[in-house]
């Protein structure tokens, strides 16, 4: 019985050992693989997503001095500079 219980046992520890070995080797693997998928996301991304508040900021940007140049054309109109036909083809022009 003793030699039993010792065979029993050592299987028991040999067994607990791979075990452990294994699941650390799993999880350090899975851990290279979320690695290489995070820089092949943030290449993608870079690649070809383009950046969406860089590309918001020239519309914005491009508002304001359309709205800008109208201000000054308003302005050269009630100054009596343009007539209303010009202030309406410079409009149409600013406008595009």
């Amino acid at each position: 019985m003793p030699g039993l219980l010792r065979g029993v046992a050592r299987t028991a520890v040999i067994s607990g050992t791979a075990t452990a070995v294994s699941n650390r080797v799993s999880r350090r693997q899975a851990g290279r693989w979320a690695q290489q998928d995070r820089e092949r996301q943030r290449t993608y991304e870079q690649d070809v997503v383009p950046p969406a508040p860089a590309a918001a900021a020239p519309a914005a940007d491009d508002m304001t001095s359309k709205i800008d140049q109208l201000k000054q054309l308003a302005d050269l109109r009630a100054a009596g500079a343009l007539t209303d036909e010009e202030f309406a083809a410079q409009k149409r022009r600013v406008l595009g």
